[in-house]
């Protein structure tokens, strides 16, 4: 039989008796707390509510208030435990879970938070004020739907509540819906006109409008209300970068910046100023120093990948995004960032997947969408890239860099027809801004009779786009017109005999009286060039001078004469695929031939290499300007180059030419075959797979071999 244990008695709380004195004197005590309290007499009413708690600790009053006192502080976590005491004496205190739900709130727990509201709800339910609160931590949540939800029941009780409507705006902008945010703002500020804030997020929601000029006044009107609000002078910086006024931008970040030194969301914007100012190493710092203050920024994070992409370091943006997206998974910007980062580091297979992601969280992601067609091209995946450019363009139909890249795409098919109406839209790309020019005179496209006019004609982009379309010099003079020719300086003396030239000038000479004007990449549009009408002689020739003035610089032995070329122009937006190292360009290198390198500039890290390499020989600054090039390349029997002006050169002047190409090459080489329309004298040798140029190469000592 078990042995029970002695019960053990338990023990009783001393019941604390209050004299009817001390009742009377600790009522007067309040009365003298509550007046110091709204006053702001803080100190003086937490000494009298203590006070109060001493003779009598269940005072339910003296506790709220001097948890509210503590709420006050902002010490959140001493007002929770003194509400709560509260709340044990008197449960059903809206006031008081109201109050607890805010000092939640500040506590980073609005799921307590939010309980709290809802208890208060069900004790007062049209306590407007707890109402409010309950939208503000539902939009902690994200859970943005039920916010809305709860400050439309505020203003249902209270329609003229300022502040409902205006953290209702809220709601509705990270809904999406700026325009009835914009509504809200106004509601709000038709009851209370020097709202600051609800002006300040009314340019917000005017900036997601696309109207940053009402969003300037907007983010104006709150800064004359509150001349160092630091959220409007940072918006107002945000309207001025939109409005492409970067340097006024980042003197409102820095004005912000004074005020609120440790703003992370104004040093963040104040990096995109700096990037916008072509300045990405101050930007990096810009936002180090808000990652340093907020480390989970992850629009920071995204911008710093941004500013490492652009300072050409593609491995540290990759990670960079990578971060943003450990904190932020849902992140479309960032993994579309991302998606250029892999593409850059020529991993095009996880481009297209982070591009993917992207389109799955935003489905109408116009610049994914072409970031993604970009890179089924590279990938020769012509056909989806169309399809990716198609629905990019239903979603933003004047989305230029959709349309240029699509003309790329059908140009690269042999879509001439499509491709060259579509190449027009390059005048809406940001990098070929600089090179509109706004003539008095019309553009011709084909459509004017040109006899006995005078048109100007102009390069627009490379010198091996000019080699390239020059050859329709000849056909406007056909027509009966006078060619004003203008061109590079380096191919002004070579072009000056091209067959139709009138007067060759080159860029920036003043220009002659003209009647038309067309860049030379708008001819092929003009002459609605197909695959059957390419002119495909040879129609630029080397001055015989030239020819005598360089053949004694030559070797003098019956070998073959081969020129090279492995690297063009590294500011080229593709040259980190078109051009070669030399020591791989140089394994079919032998004795059997003379070699002479075709290039006047040579990269840092070739000048040693070629030093050892005794049968290349380089002439250097001996090649003042083309005429110079062209006569190496008329002594030459063969051209052996990768894909720059020198292929377009000895194209151009009919010498047998070998162009090495990359997997997914230039669209004027076309696809998958080894000749070109453009040029007959010209043969291709083309990458099985990306970045393979050791099988190019092997292609090309074999049919040296033949040669």
């Amino acid at each position: 039989m078990k042995r029970r244990k002695s019960p053990i008695p338990q023990q009783k709380r001393p019941v604390v008796t209050v004299s009817k004195q001390q009742i009377l004197a600790n009522a007067a005590n309040l009365d003298a707390a509550l007046a110091m309290h709204r006053q702001g007499q803080l100190d003086q009413a937490e000494t009298l509510y203590k006070a109060i708690l001493q003779s009598q600790p269940q005072h339910f009053d003296a506790l709220q208030l001097l948890a509210t006192i503590a709420a006050q502080r902002k010490d959140s976590a001493t007002a929770v435990k003194l509400f709560d005491q509260a709340l044990k004496i008197n449960p059903n205190h809206a006031n008081s879970l109201n109050n607890r739900g805010n000092a939640l709130r500040d506590l980073k727990r609005p799921e307590q938070a939010l309980e709290s509201y809802d208890r208060a709800l069900t004790i007062s339910p049209d306590y407007v004020d707890a109402l409010y609160n309950r939208g503000i931590a539902l939009r902690d949540l994200k859970r943005l739907e039920q916010a809305l939800e709860s400050y439309n029941r505020a203003l249902t009780i209270k329609p003229d509540y300022a502040e409902a409507l205006n953290n209702r705006g809220i709601a509705l902008l990270d809904l999406g819906r700026p325009e009835q945010a914009l509504e809200s703002y106004d509601r709000a500020l038709a009851i209370k006109p020097n709202y600051a804030e609800a002006l300040n997020n009314r340019g917000i929601a005017l900036l997601d409008l696309g109207r940053p000029e009402q969003a300037l006044e907007s983010y104006d009107r709150a800064l004359a209300i509150k001349p160092d609000y630091a959220d409007a002078l940072t918006n107002r910086g945000n309207a001025l970068l939109e409005l492409k006024h970067p340097e006024q931008a980042l003197e409102n970040y820095d004005l912000a910046l004074t005020i609120k030194p440790d703003y992370a969301e104004a040093l963040n914007s104040r990096g995109n100023a700096l990037r916008d100012l072509k300045c990405p190493e101050q930007a990096l710092e810009s936002y180090d120093k808000a990652l340093a203050i907020k480390p989970d920024y992850a629009d920071a994070l995204t911008n710093r990948g941004i500013a490492l992409f652009e300072l050409e370091c593609p491995e540290q943006a990759l990670e960079s995004y990578d971060r943003a997206l450990t904190i932020k998974p849902d992140y479309a910007e960032a993994l579309t960032n991302r998606g250029n980062a892999l593409r850059e580091l020529n991993r095009p297979e996880q481009a297209l997947e982070s591009y993917d992601r992207a389109l799955t969280i935003k489905p109408g992601y116009a610049e994914a969408l072409t970031n993604r067609g970009n890179t089924l091209l590279e990938l020769k995946r012509p056909e989806q890239a169309l399809k990716s450019y198609d629905r990019a363009l239903t979603i933003k139909p004047d989305y230029a860099e959709a349309h240029w890249n699509e003309s790329l795409c059908r140009l690269l098919m042999g879509d001439f027809t499509l491709g060259w109406q579509k190449y027009e839209w390059r005048w809406k790309m940001e990098f070929l801004k600089s090179n509109v020019r706004n003539f008095k005179q019309p553009l011709w496209l084909g459509k004017e009779e040109l006899k006995n006019k005078t048109i100007l004609l102009y390069s627009e982009q490379g010198l091996g786009d000019t080699l390239q379309f020059c050859r329709y010099v000849g056909q406007v003079a056909e027509l009966g017109a006078k060619v004003i020719l203008e061109v590079p300086l380096p191919l002004k003396a070579l072009l000056k005999n091209l067959a139709g030239v009138t007067t060759i000038l080159s860029t920036g000479e003043n220009l002659p009286d003209f009647d038309y004007h067309c860049p030379l990449l708008s001819l092929p549009l003009a002459f609605k060039t197909d695959m059957g009408t390419i002119t495909n002689s040879s129609y630029l020739k080397c001055d015989q001078h030239k020819i005598e003035e360089w053949e004694p610089r030559l070797d003098k032995s019956n070998k073959k004469r081969i020129g090279l070329v492995w690297s063009g122009n590294q500011s080229h937006k593709n040259d980190r695929n078109r051009s070669i190292a030399l020591d791989e360009f140089k394994g079919f290198v032998d004795d059997r031939a003379d070699l002479y390198c075709l290039q006047k500039e040579l990269r840092s890290e070739n000048k040693a290499i070629l030093e050892h390499t005794h049968n290349i020989k380089f002439f250097g600054d001996q090649l003042k300007d083309f005429t110079d090039t062209a006569a190496l390349v008329e002594l030459m029997d063969l051209v052996i180059t990768v894909d720059t002006s020198v292929a377009h050169l000895a194209g151009a002047m009919g010498k047998e030419v070998w162009i090495l190409l990359p997997f997914n090459p230039d669209w004027r080489w076309l696809l998958d075959r080894s000749d070109s329309p453009w040029y007959q004298s010209a043969k291709l040798f083309r990458q099985p797979s990306i970045g393979d140029w050791n099988s190019v190469i092997l292609d090309v000592k074999t049919a040296l071999i033949d040669f």
